[in-house]
């Protein structure tokens, strides 16, 4: 394929989302990437989080934590090159040990992931002996090693369930572990609070969750306003909310999932106009696969993490092999058990 083809096939998709003038530079770089790709028997894994014109251009697979978990998990290439940010790459070499994975962001953090350590996992496992550990799988590997079994957003509620216990412990986020809470019917407590931290939970509450109080930094922000302002101004929106969002958004909301499940759900619903109230890119790039149906502009946010990651970036990753993801072996095997569970169940 040559540059030219690619600006068309990015054209056709992207034309009424990116400007002409940035598909036609981008396509050069799209080109120069697939090339590099075949050469290093490559596959380029991208969170449904990328920019638009890398979401919809080089990538083998798109998707959400679980979707591109499930493809690290089955893939047959040399190196792993992971569009996402670093706990996404760190999963896939916990799943991979023996391929390069590359993230092509030196950092690309998230503030959820960096708000729980491995020694916090372990002091609440001595402050609630015997109660088992799901943690989200936006965390780094240490803290997955020192869990039972790994979720996402999609699949919360049916982890908690199979674990068939009368308590749980659920990290670190604070309001997908209230909104799982709610849907499983299940009393949590925050025993990391400041009123309790030093004398940990009374042992006569009655409860069958015990949470953190991490955030997404970007689905913190969004707000019931937010909602009541967008049917205000357009009647017959659809809103779709992440579970990462406050109970009261999701509330408010007509549908909430992760990102895979907010896709099938615009893909196959016969609604016009959305508000997604999640990382803004994402809109976008539904937007183009989808020329029928209207997403409402008035999300703003983008995620600075899944931001640092460019195409340009992505190609200098395959050019000078960086940034190599590496796992202690040590964390690896124990985060795997956990990162294995979760697929299972799926």
């Amino acid at each position: 394929m040559s540059a030219v083809e690619m600006y068309e096939i990015m054209k056709a998709r992207l034309g009424h989302v990116v400007p002409d003038v940035e598909l036609r530079y981008k396509a050069g770089i799209a080109d120069q990437i697939l090339r590099l790709k075949q050469e290093r028997n490559a596959v380029i894994l991208a969170h449904n989080y990328m920019e638009p014109a890398l979401y919809h251009s080089i990538p083998d697979f798109t998707g959400d934590s679980l979707e591109l978990s499930r493809r690290a998990a089955q893939t047959d290439k040399d190196v792993i090159v992971f569009c996402g940010v670093r706990f996404m790459a760190e999963t896939a070499k916990i799943l991979n040990p023996g391929r390069t994975v590359l993230l092509p962001a030196e950092r690309a953090g998230c503030s959820l992931a960096e708000s729980i350590t491995a020694e916090d996992v372990r002091r609440l496992r001595l402050e609630f002996p015997g109660v088992p550990v799901v943690t989200y799988v936006n965390t780094y590997a240490d803290v997955k090693a020192e869990s039972d079994i790994c979720c996402t957003s999609g699949n919360a509620a049916a982890v908690v369930e199979s674990l068939h216990s009368d308590r749980v412990i659920f990290l670190p986020d604070e309001f997908l572990a209230r909104n799982v809470a709610r849907e499983t019917g299940r009393r949590i407590i925050f025993p990391t609070r400041k009123s309790r931290r030093k004398a940990g939970a009374p042992e006569n509450l009655d409860y069958q969750m015990i949470g953190w109080t991490g955030s997404c930094e970007v689905h913190v922000r969004f707000t019931v306003e937010d909602v009541k302002n967008a049917r205000r101004q357009f009647p017959d929106v659809v809103v779709l909310a992440h579970p990462e969002c406050k109970p009261a958004v999701v509330k408010a909301a007509d549908f909430a999932g992760s990102t895979m499940a907010m896709v099938r759900y615009v893909q196959q619903s016969s609604a016009k106009r959305y508000l997604l109230l999640t990382e803004c890119s994402m809109g976008d790039n539904i937007a183009a696969e989808n020329p029928g149906k209207e997403m409402v502009r008035i999300c703003s946010l983008r995620c600075p993490h899944m931001n640092e990651i460019t195409l340009e970036d992505t190609l200098n990753s395959l050019k000078l092999n960086r940034y190599v993801i590496e796992v202690p072996e040590d964390i690896r095997v124990r985060a795997l058990r956990a990162v294995e569970r979760m697929i299972a169940i799926g």
